[in-house]
């Protein structure tokens, strides 16, 4: 019978779904009002618990869109609050407001919608924050193979949405704006972490006026990041630190790389030091072979998710790259790791050579590295403008004197996680830290390149913050 019942509710949910976008004028920004009498809503199975809300779906979020169809946003609000209820200690006026984005490989992303992941075996991040009594406010966002969306276009329209929310702050029956949280994946994660480094810095007002966005804020409170593909520019360097050596690359099936491939991962992995070390990063450095505290600290990151993972009853063991001793995990080798995690990508793994990668056509099939541009085989080589280069990159805006970056920060890079380099993340992280803002940065035992895995977990923390 319980089957039956939500089932029965899932249709009831969908027959219903056509309608929800009714209430709203498609026109700009400025003349949506949020109706409170509207009494649709929807109901949704998540987990073991019924979460109702009401949907309003394809507001436009700039006045000037230049790919209208994905210039707009869905906002998704708790039943409960319409009535004076409070949800998870949350009320209508305190709700924060989850932002998630649906960007991978830097291509468009469309509007999340409240569903149950199959892949997961869980309810989304929308349906889930819901659940915990979030307001979801989710934009569809521009990406590279849209006429007008190459960088920095998502970026762009990302911070026109939180624009919008704050310039409609009146209007919404719920959700406090000082409250506003992004959550991706993959470029998606860059896209989260970008809106969570660049608050209100100037070098993005020339793109939100062209469009047409609200003259509001575009800082956020807190930034969710699951394996960036970010600070595109550095990337290629801590790859080939790790994966060098390793010259089998699997792309769709398992090829060798080239005599200039394997130069590239040479000359790349040599680099990183310098970088690395001038970045001033205190108490994190590497020597001119690679070794050093920062290694230590990579390496560590492994050791904590396979302890973790161990004292969950799961096997770690035999494993020639992990030390295990008396059920403690008490080191790890970073260049076996490499090779019991394989190689996804040739060298270089971002910028390539040929100009062929999905980051290439980000920056309008050009080179966004000097190493690349120079030793480039493109028939016709190119560079990307280098305003554009800066303003993709978080890194470059962290601790910068007007710039109101994310307080609160969570990132999470799988183990299996091939897409990029683990030292990534750690970069941002450990730059956002001594910044003296507070960042939760982890692996995560058995998980590729992938995100919103642990809802659960993020939503805890979620919790502890804006509580």
């Amino acid at each position: 019978m319980r089957l039956n019942f939500s089932l029965a509710l899932l249709l009831v949910a969908v027959l219903c779904s056509c309608s929800f976008g009714a209430d709203f004028a498609n026109g700009p920004a400025d003349s949506i009002t949020m109706p409170p009498g509207n009494r649709v809503s929807q109901t949704l199975l998540a987990g073991d618990k019924l979460v109702t809300f009401r949907s309003w779906l394809d507001i436009p979020y700039v006045s000037k869109p230049v790919e209208p169809e994905y210039q707009r946003l869905n906002i998704y609000i708790p039943e409960e609050y319409f009535n004076g209820q409070s949800i998870n200690g949350f009320t209508a006026k305190t709700a924060p407001i989850f932002m998630p984005n649906g960007v991978g490989g830097y291509m468009p992303g469309k509007q999340f919608i409240p569903a149950n992941d199959t892949r997961h075996g869980t309810p989304n991040a929308a349906l889930y924050a819901l659940s915990r009594g979030y307001v979801v406010v989710a934009p569809a966002i521009r990406g590279r193979t849209l006429a007008n969306g190459k960088a920095p276009a998502l970026i762009v329209d990302y911070k026109a949405a939180v624009r919008w929310v704050r310039h409609n702050k009146d209007r919404l029956p719920a959700g406090d704006p000082e409250k506003i949280i992004s959550d991706g994946l993959s470029a998606g994660g860059a896209l989260s972490s970008l809106l969570g480094a660049t608050g209100n810095a100037k070098e993005y007002e020339p793109y939100l006026k062209e469009i047409g966005a609200e003259d509001e804020r575009d800082d956020i409170f807190a930034s969710a990041v699951y394996c960036p593909i970010t600070n595109l520019e550095n990337a290629d360097m801590p790859y080939e630190w790790i994966f060098n050596g390793v010259n089998t690359y699997h792309m769709g099936s398992a090829r060798e790389m080239d005599d200039n491939m394997k130069a590239a991962s040479d000359a790349l992995k040599a680099a990183f030091p310098a970088y690395l070390n001038g970045l001033k990063l205190e108490g994190y450095t590497l020597d001119e072979n690679g070794n050093g505290s920062f290694r230590e600290y990579i390496e560590g990151l492994y050791v904590a998710a396979a302890q973790k993972a161990l004292d969950a009853g799961e096997n770690v063991l035999g494993l020639d790259w992990l030390t295990v001793e008396g059920g403690k995990v008490t080191g790890a080798d970073l260049g076996k790791y490499a090779v019991w995690a394989t190689r996804m990508k040739a060298a270089p793994a971002f910028d390539s050579l040929n100009m062929a990668s999905f980051e290439n056509n980000e920056f309008a099939d050009k080179h966004f590295t000097e190493y690349s541009f120079k030793h480039s085989t493109a028939e016709s080589p190119a560079m990307a403008d280098a305003e554009k280069i800066y303003i993709m990159n978080p890194m470059n805006f962290i601790g910068r004197e007007g710039v109101d970056t994310a307080r609160h920060w969570r990132i999470r890079h799988g183990v299996k996680d091939r897409d990029t380099s683990m030292a990534v993340p750690a970069i941002l992280a450990l730059k956002l830290k001594q910044a003296g803002y507070d960042a939760d940065v982890a692996a995560v035992w058995g998980v590729p390149h992938d995100g919103n895995y642990d809802l659960p977990e993020l939503f805890d923390w979620l919790d502890s913050i804006c509580k």
